[in-house]
């Protein structure tokens, strides 16, 4: 089981999570914030400091939210666009620094105001 970022954070990207987070597997894409289910310990201090009710234990993501679960993992487990391979489990975000590209899910998610 795992925690994972749902659509609140798409544009968002408040990172309050990511102070909080005790082994540094939350990693910045282009528009919002992943966490990498092999390296999270399921401690759940990230969904308490998340100031934008985006992160959720996998058991609990709404009905709509279900295809975030998937696409989490895809971030780390599928070549991005603009990547040479998966990210995979680098051992932590704060070495490797924003990614700068999100999932095609979340890409094709509309900008606000675009």
């Amino acid at each position: 089981m795992t925690y994972v970022i749902g659509k609140e954070c798409v544009d968002v990207v408040d990172k309050s999570c990511v102070q909080e987070c005790p082994v540094d597997c939350i990693y910045e894409g282009a528009r919002t914030m992943y966490i990498n289910p092999d390296e999270c310990v399921d401690c759940g201090a990230c969904k308490l400091i998340c100031r934008v009710g985006a992160i959720y234990w996998e058991g609990d993501l709404p009905d709509d939210q279900q295809q975030h679960l998937e696409d989490n993992a895809a971030f780390f487990n599928q070549t991005l666009p603009g990547r040479d391979a998966p990210l995979g489990s680098p051992g932590g975000a704060q070495p490797i620094g924003p990614i700068g590209v999100d999932t095609p899910m979340v890409a094709a998610i509309p900008v606000p105001g675009a």
